[in-house]
C-alpha cells in the first residue's frame, strides 16, 4: 500500500544530508513551508544551497538558517525584500554566496528541469552582468542568453490538502512556486494543513500529482 505520510516533521526531513540543494516554495509570505524550515534548523543540517524566490525575511525560515550559518549559497530572484537584514549582513560578511536570477527565468529554469528539458534561450538579462559567463546569441535581431534547467536534490513546499499517495491542492496565492518545485526536485516533501482520505480530492482539483511528491506531513506534527 502506498503511504507517503510521515509521522513527524523531523521524520520527513531526516533524508536531507549536509550539502544538499533545497528548493523552498513561497512568494512573499504566501506558501512558505515554515514548519519544514524550522525542522531543518532543528536537525542541524548544514552547507545547504537554498533555491527560492527570496533570501528570507525577519529571523524565521530561510533567515533562521542563515543566522545559524547553515546556508552556503542562495539562488533567488529577490534577495532584498523588506525585513531581509539577516541575508544582507551574512552576504556582506562573506558568509553566504548569492546567485541572482530574474524571476521569470527562475520559474522557467525550474519548469525546464521538471519537464526534462535542456537549456533554453531567453532575452531576459542579455547584455547585462547577469549574462556574464553565459552563452549569448542574436537571433532575428533579438539578443538571447542561454540558461540551464535548475534542479534541486530536495523541495520543501507548503500545500493545503494532501492524501497518502501525495496528491496535493493549494489555497489561492500559496500555490506560486510550489508545484513546479515538486517537479524540479528529486525528493519533494510537503507540509499540509490537512491530510484527506484517498479519493476525496476531485481529480480536476489536484494541482500536484502524487508522482512528484515523496513525503507528506501534517503541519502541526
Amino acid at each position: 500500500m502506498i503511504n507517503k505520510i510521515k509521522h513527524s516533521i523531523i521524520d520527513a526531513l531526516q533524508v536531507i544530508p549536509d550539502g544538499a540543494s533545497v528548493l523552498v516554495g513561497g512568494f512573499g509570505d504566501a506558501g512558505i513551508p515554515h514548519q519544514l524550515l524550522a525542522g531543518l534548523l532543528a536537525l542541524g543540517t548544514k552547507d545547504l544551497t537554498i533555491i527560492s524566490n527570496n533570501a528570507g525575511t525577519q529571523n524565521v525560515g530561510i533567515a533562521a538558517l542563515l543566522l545559524a550559518n547553515r546556508v552556503r549559497k542562495i539562488v533567488c530572484s529577490h534577495p532584498r525584500p523588506p525585513n531581509s537584514e539577516v541575508f544582507a549582513e551574512a552576504y556582506r560578511a562573506g558568509k553566504v554566496q548569492l546567485e541572482c536570477v530574474p524571476q521569470g527565468t527562475l520559474a522557467e529554469r525550474l519548469r525546464a528541469a521538471g519537464a526534462g528539458l535542456g537549456p533554453f534561450f531567453t532575452p531576459t538579462g542579455y547584455g547585462t552582468l547577469l549574462a556574464r559567463g553565459k552563452e549569448q546569441r542574436v537571433i532575428n535581431d533579438v539578443g538571447y542568453v542561454l540558461e540551464e534547467p535548475l534542479h534541486g536534490d530536495f523541495a520543501l513546499i507548503k500545500a493545503y490538502q494532501g492524501d497518502r499517495w501525495g496528491n496535493l491542492t493549494y489555497r489561492w496565492a500559496a500555490r506560486n512556486f510550489n508545484p513546479v518545485m515538486c517537479m524540479a526536485s528529486r525528493h519533494a516533501i510537503a507540509q499540509v494543513d490537512e491530510v484527506v482520505e484517498l479519493g476525496s480530492l476531485p481529480p480536476e482539483n489536484v494541482m500536484t500529482p502524487s508522482v512528484f511528491v515523496q513525503g507528506i506531513v501534517k503541519a502541526d506534527s
